[in-house]
C-alpha cells in the first residue's frame, strides 16, 4: 500500500510539472534513428574527398583479406557440417539394407530416410528470414548448430526407424536455418572483387563435408558415422563468436557506430570503410526519400527490381534440383550402380564426391578471372551433353565398361562447376539489400519442398521410366536451365551490390536487351 501512494505521489508531482509519461512512437523512434545517423556522420571524416573505386585497384588492405578470408573459414567450418546429413544417406543405405543390420530396411524406408530431410529444411529456410533480419546473420547461423548437434544424437543413438527419421528431420530443419543466412553473411561481409570466391568456397566447404561422410564409411558403422557427425558444428560455434556481424544488416538497424567498427576491421582501411559504408547508407536514406521504406513486404517483393530475380532464382532452382544436381548425392552408390560399368559402386560414389570437391575449389578460384555467365553455361552445356550420352548408352544397352561411370562422374563434374555454386551466388549478389534476408529465406524453404518431393519420388520415378529416362530428365532440364541463364542472369563479375540493385531497376527482362551505362556503372 506505501508502495503504491509513493507511485501516485511520484505520478502527482510529474504531472504538477507538466510532464507525461513517455511512449516512443513511431516518429519519436524515426527522430532518434536520426540523430543517431548525424551523430556517426560527424564523427567520421568526410567521405566526399574519398576517390572513388576504380576497377582493378586494391579495394581492401591486405589486412582486410586476410580478415574477410578468416571469417569466411568460420563459415566453412558450418558449411562442411550442413554437408554431413546430406552425403550420410549415401552411407546410411546399402548398411541398414544388410540382413544382420539391426534396424534392417526396405526400399520404401530407405525412401524416407533418404528424403525427409528435404522435407523439414523448407521449414528451417521459412523461419530463417524472419530470425536473420531480427537478431543478425551471424547469431543465426550460431543458432543452428543447436539442432544439427541434437539430430545426430538421435541418429547415432536411435533403436528405432522413427528415431533415425526424427534426427534426419531436426537435421534437415538445422540445414534448413543455416543455408541463406551463410551466403547472405558472406555476400554483406565481402568486397566486389572477392565475392565470388567467398561465396562460392562453402560450396566446397559442403562437399568437403559429404565426401567426410563417405570416407567414414568406408570404415565405420553408421552409428559411429553419426557420432562424429557432431565434432563440425561444435567448433563453428566456437569459431563464429570472434566473427563481426554483417555490416549491412547493422547499418539498416541503425547500429551506424558497431557498422563502422565491423566494416574496418572487414576492409583494413577506415578510408574505405567510410566510403563503403557512407555508399550503404545513402542507398538507404534514398529509399526513404522514395518512400520505400513504408511498402509492406508482399508489395515490396511484387515491384519489378524485386520480382525479377525473384523469378530467374526460382526458375533455376527448380530446373537444377530436376537436372539432378542433389539426387546424385543421395543416391550415389545406387545411381552408379545402376548405371552399370566395371568400376565398384562404392568406390565411384566416394570418386564422385572427390571430383564434386576438387571442381568446387577449382570453380571458386575461376570465379576471380571468368565471368559468371560464361561458367554456368559451360556447366549446362556439359552436364546435358553427360547426361544425354548416358541415356543414349543406356538405352542401346551397351552399359558394360568403363565409359558409363565415366560419364557420371563427368556429369558431377560439370554439374559443380557452375550450377552447383550459382543458387547461392544468385542470392548473395542478386537480391535487393532489403529483402535480402527474408526473401532469401524463403526460396531456399521452396527449394528443399521441391527437392524433397522430388527426392521421393525418384525410386518410383526410376521404376517407371528406368535409369534411362532418368538421365534423360537430367539432361532435358539441364538445356532449359542454360537457356534461362543465357537470356536472363545478369553478369555481376566485380559489381558492387549497390550497382546489381541499379540493373534490375531499369525496365529491361533480357541480359541482351539491357540498357548500357557508362564505365563502371553498367552490369
Amino acid at each position: 500500500m506505501k508502495d503504491k501512494k509513493q507511485s501516485d505521489g511520484a505520478h502527482e508531482v510529474m504531472l504538477a510539472d507538466n510532464k507525461k509519461p513517455q511512449v516512443k512512437t513511431k516518429e519519436t523512434r524515426t527522430r532518434e534513428e536520426y540523430e543517431a545517423l548525424q551523430s556517426f556522420l560527424r564523427s567520421i571524416s568526410s567521405t566526399a574527398t574519398l576517390p572513388p573505386y576504380v576497377k582493378g585497384e586494391t579495394y581492401s588492405s591486405s589486412r582486410g583479406v586476410f580478415n574477410q578470408c578468416l571469417i569466411t573459414c568460420a563459415v566453412l567450418v558450418l558449411a562442411a557440417g550442413a554437408g554431413h546429413p546430406i552425403g550420410f544417406s549415401a552411407v546410411a543405405l546399402p548398411q541398414l539394407r544388410t540382413e544382420n543390420s539391426s534396424l534392417q530396411i526396405d526400399d520404401e524406408m530407405g525412401s524416407w530416410i533418404a528424403s525427409i530431410h528435404s522435407a523439414a529444411t523448407p521449414l528451417g529456410s521459412m523461419i530463417s528470414g524472419p530470425v536473420m533480419e531480427a537478431i543478425g546473420r551471424k547469431r543465426t547461423l550460431q543458432a543452428s548448430t543447436l539442432p544439427l548437434v541434437l539430430g545426430w544424437i538421435l541418429i547415432g543413438s536411435a533403436t528405432h526407424h522413427a528415431l533415425i527419421l526424427l534426427g534426419r528431420i531436426v537435421c534437415g530443419f538445422a540445414v534448413g536455418i543455416m543455408a541463406a543466412p551463410s551466403q547472405v553473411y558472406l555476400g554483406e561481409i565481402s568486397e566486389p572483387r572477392l565475392r565470388g570466391l567467398l561465396i562460392g568456397t562453402p560450396f566446397v566447404a559442403y562437399s568437403l563435408g559429404v565426401l567426410y561422410v563417405y570416407a567414414l564409411g568406408v570404415a565405420l558403422q553408421w552409428r559411429s558415422v553419426a557420432h562424429m557427425c557432431i565434432v563440425l558444428p561444435v567448433l563453428a560455434f566456437a569459431c563464429l563468436c570472434f566473427s563481426p556481424e554483417s555490416p549491412t544488416w547493422l547499418a539498416r538497424r541503425g547500429r551506424f557506430h558497431d557498422a563502422m567498427a565491423a566494416m574496418s576491421r572487414l576492409r583494413g582501411d577506415s578510408d574505405t570503410a567510410q566510403r563503403e559504408l557512407h555508399e550503404l547508407i545513402s542507398a538507404r536514406e534514398k529509399e526513404k526519400a522514395r518512400g520505400e521504406e513504408s511498402i509492406k513486404f508482399f508489395a515490396t517483393v511484387c515491384r519489378p527490381p524485386v520480382l525479377k530475380p525473384l523469378l530467374l532464382i526460382n526458375a533455376f532452382n527448380i530446373l537444377q534440383i530436376l537436372s539432378g544436381s542433389y539426387v546424385v548425392i543421395f543416391y550415389a552408390v545406387d545411381i552408379v550402380k545402376d548405371a552399370g560399368g566395371s568400376l565398384d559402386p562404392n568406390s565411384a560414389a566416394l570418386a564422385s564426391a572427390g571430383v564434386r570437391l576438387v571442381v568446387t575449389v577449382i570453380a571458386c578460384v575461376l570465379l576471380l578471372r571468368v565471368t559468371r555467365r560464361s561458367l554456368v553455361l559451360v556447366s549446362g552445356v556439359g552436364t546435358a551433353a553427360c547426361t544425354i550420352g548416358l541415356t543414349i548408352l543406356l538405352t542401346v544397352g551397351s552399359s558394360s565398361g568403363i565409359l558409363p561411370p565415366l560419364l557420371v562422374l563427368g556429369y558431377v563434374a560439370f554439374n559443380t562447376l557452375g550450377f552447383f555454386l550459382l543458387p547461392g551466388l544468385m542470392i548473395g549478389e542478386l537480391l535487393p539489400t532489403k529483402v535480402r534476408g527474408l526473401c532469401g529465406g524463403y526460396i531456399f524453404c521452396l527449394f528443399n519442398a521441391i527437392l524433397f518431393g522430388f527426392t521421393k519420388l525418384y525410386p518410383i520415378m526410376k521404376l517407371k521410366i528406368g535409369i534411362s529416362g532418368v538421365f534423360g530428365l537430367f539432361g532435358a532440364s539441364a538445356m532449359l536451365a542454360t537457356i534461362v541463364l543465357f537470356l536472363l542472369l545478369p553478369e555481376t563479375k566485380g559489381k558492387s551490390l549497390i550497382q546489381i540493385e541499379q540493373y534490375y531497376q531499369k525496365d529491361n527482362i533480357l541480359w541482351v536487351t539491357r540498357n548500357k551505362m557508362s564505365e563502371g556503372q553498367n552490369v
